[in-house]
């Protein structure tokens, strides 16, 4: 088992886009072979996982107020 990563800001990308859904099949598969060998990337996958899974148990989707969405879109025609 590997103790450091040579590629570990790569490896993190790639991580981020598995636990998004956004992965391809092959980064997929590429990861899942780093994480036979690899303590760090193993430690940071868990890591990044439980971060995500606090974060949506924590965030609570509200509706914005009809207001500020009119507001937002007419700043966004204005740029248009």
């Amino acid at each position: 088992m590997k103790e450091h990563c040579d590629h570990q800001v790569d490896c993190l990308k790639m991580i981020q886009l598995i636990l998004d859904g956004e992965a391809t099949d092959q980064q997929l598969a590429r990861l899942k072979a780093n994480l036979v060998s690899c303590q760090p990337c193993i430690q940071m996958y868990h890591l990044e996982q439980e971060v995500k899974e606090l974060l949506t148990k924590r965030m609570e989707k509200k509706c914005c107020p009809e207001k500020l969405v009119a507001t937002i879109k007419s700043k966004i025609l204005t740029f248009s």
